[in-house]
């Protein structure tokens, strides 16, 4: 059925000029598309999805995308991915491979191929959400202006802030997954000592993230004293969703709660008073457990500014093909800013 699928794909028109090979790789999946702009809203298509732990490198899911989708042909394209990009490498812990961008690049031979933060596309994308695309957490009957934070656990934790101004919009990469973990209740500094036993820094993404989820399982049955199998952070999330595991169901409170301290964290930090959309793999599968948890009240419980709080939205957006969409956004802004 896939194979029909892309015989009808071939069949239509050339894409265009105006076309990008776009590609939003994260530490689990590599989505890769064309995006071609026209009209108010750009166009995705050849979409594709891989699993990078299949892949010896990101050169191959590339050369794999090529052969799947061999009439497509474009000379530019942009890379969305997790981490900071320093010189010709990649930093990041949760991506299965090193990265060469010139290796990347070869095996590609674009004209022109550039990399940002998979966030910061993110962040680029959200101009392209509508109501129908957001499930609310916090709502908020009078909403303030600002900037919007983009924050949310996959394999990491991402973020980024979409800073609107007078003449256009800037976006904020952070490194807000590799910032020290802070705990607020009794549970979360016993948690956070216990992690302090391998290192002096616990980074903010050891708990929220999918495998932060599956650390929080480990830590709070130790903790407990009980013993309990080795899951996956799908399955935590499953069996903590329908009550059937006790200890997942304390793994996704703690990690709700924790998530909502954390975000509000960041709105104060960067002054995003415009709002919160959170993305990232995992927290669409807990969406219900999220509304009905502790997050909205951690997320405003800040004191003094628990006011502002009240009146900054949070909602849920599914991550799809945003990443891509927000890869070729981003490229675009970069070439009409240079020129």
């Amino acid at each position: 059925m896939a194979e029909a699928a892309r015989q009808e794909i071939f069949e239509t028109p050339n894409i265009g000029d105006a076309a990008l090979l776009a590609a939003d790789v994260g530490g689990t999946y590599a989505r890769i598309g064309v995006v071609q702009f026209g009209g108010q809203t750009p166009h995705v298509s050849h979409f594709e999805k891989y699993r990078c732990a299949d892949y010896p490198n990101l050169s191959a899911i590339f050369e794999r995308f090529i052969a799947d989708n061999s009439r497509v042909h474009v000379s530019n394209g942009a890379i969305a991915i997790a981490g900071y990009v320093l010189d010709d490498n990649v930093i990041n812990n949760n991506l299965p491979w090193p990265v060469s961008l010139t290796q990347v690049r070869r095996a590609l031979g674009l004209d022109d191929l550039q990399v940002v933060n998979d966030f910061t596309a993110v962040a680029h994308a959200t101009n392209y959400v509508t109501a129908r695309d957001v499930t609310p957490i916090a709502a908020t009957a009078a909403p303030l202006e600002g900037p919007v934070l983009v924050v949310g656990p996959g394999t990491g934790l991402g973020a980024a802030v979409r800073i609107p101004t007078a003449r256009s919009t800037v976006i904020l990469s952070t490194e807000a997954g590799q910032s020290a973990l802070t705990a607020s209740t009794d549970l979360e500094i016993e948690i956070l000592k216990f992690f302090l036993r391998d290192g002096s820094h616990v980074p903010t993404e050891h708990v929220l993230s999918g495998p932060g989820l599956a650390n929080l399982y480990t830590v709070i049955a130790a903790l407990r004293g009980t013993k309990v199998p080795a899951l996956t952070p799908r399955e935590i999330a499953e069996t903590g969703v329908d009550s059937s595991d006790a200890i997942a169901v304390e793994a996704l409170r703690v990690f709700c709660g924790w998530l909502g301290s954390i975000v509000g964290n960041l709105v104060l930090l960067y002054g995003a008073q415009g709002g919160v959309h959170l993305a990232g793999g995992i927290l669409p599968q807990i969406s219900k457990f999220l509304i009905s948890s502790d997050f909205t009240a951690r997320f405003r419980d800040k004191g003094a500014m628990r006011k502002v709080l009240e009146r900054v939205p949070v909602s849920l957006i599914e991550h799809g093909q945003l990443g891509v969409l927000g890869a070729a956004r981003w490229y675009v802004d970069q070439h009409q800013n240079q020129g």
